[in-house]
């Protein structure tokens, strides 16, 4: 199981930010930004913000394993994929409303 410091350090890493671009961008010293990404500073939540706001990657990307290994777009298409299943569902139960008014006469 990854660390919170473990997927700041793979989100730098995905961004090509050495420690010390990272720093800067925090305003704080690299030694700082090594601690955070060692585990060694225990992270309040104003600064894990900051880090998911300037490496573009969502909160909670950061805290959970799961959130980091969903794919945001894959869970958008499965949900669309079942809104249309919806949709589908739903339009052939007006047309049996609509059967049933006609044999009721209505």
């Amino acid at each position: 199981m990854k660390s919170i410091g473990d997927r700041i350090k793979q989100s730098r890493i995905a961004l090509g930010l050495s420690q010390a671009d990272a720093a800067k961008k925090l305003n704080i010293s690299t030694p700082a930004f090594c601690k955070i990404e060692t585990g060694q500073t225990d992270l309040n939540i104003s600064r894990l913000l900051q880090i998911a706001k300037i490496f573009k990657v969502p909160a909670v990307q950061l805290i959970d394993d799961k959130a980091a290994a969903t794919d945001p777009s894959a869970e958008l298409a499965a949900l669309k994929k079942e809104l249309i299943e919806k949709e589908e569902e739903i339009n052939k139960l007006r047309k049996k409303v609509i059967d049933l008014y006609d044999k009721l006469g209505i």
